[in-house]
């Protein structure tokens, strides 16, 4: 049997071409870097005593993208795409701020990244669920990290969460 020289990416050609031009490929994992972050939140406590959450969708999530610069091009489906700094220290002082939102959809919720461009700060949650928090609400980007990096590359406008 020929060998299959197509093979098929978990990203579309454009969202998969930003995340290479960032420095990714299949099979990236720094878990020791992951495990930095995870004892840098873990360590931190607010002054007034906030502390962050760090669990296993998180640690996964910083391994594979923790460190990319993504930068995409080209004009976004409804929206414009968005510059990502996949680094979670960009929440190191937001423990408090996750902490509501994960109190309000009753999960832990753990710093992503951040938009550079906007100050949003990327968060996901315990089941993998990836969210945006910026000063003009809250939005949820999509139920796994993969399906967050192509809302946010493709530009894919985004569902604000409501309370209620």
């Amino acid at each position: 049997m020929q060998a299959d020289r197509h093979y098929s990416t978990r990203f579309s050609v454009p969202v998969d071409a930003a995340l290479r031009d960032a420095g990714w490929q299949p099979g990236r994992w720094d878990i020791k870097q992951a495990e930095i972050w995870a004892d840098t939140l873990r360590d931190h406590t607010s002054p007034a005593g906030h502390q962050h959450a760090v669990f296993p969708a998180a640690v996964e999530a910083w391994a594979e993208f923790g460190g990319l610069r993504i930068t995409p091009s080209g004009p976004g489906r409804q929206i414009s795409p968005v510059a990502l700094h996949l680094d979670p220290l960009h929440g190191l002082h937001m423990a408090r701020t996750l902490g509501d939102l994960g109190r309000a959809l009753d999960t832990d919720v753990s710093p992503l990244g951040e938009e550079p461009d906007t100050q949003s700060l990327l968060a996901i949650d315990a089941e993998g669920r990836v969210y945006a928090l910026d000063h003009t609400g809250d939005w949820y980007l999509g139920p796994t990290i993969d399906q967050a990096l192509a809302t946010l590359i493709s530009g894919i406008e985004p569902v604000r969460l409501t309370a209620g």
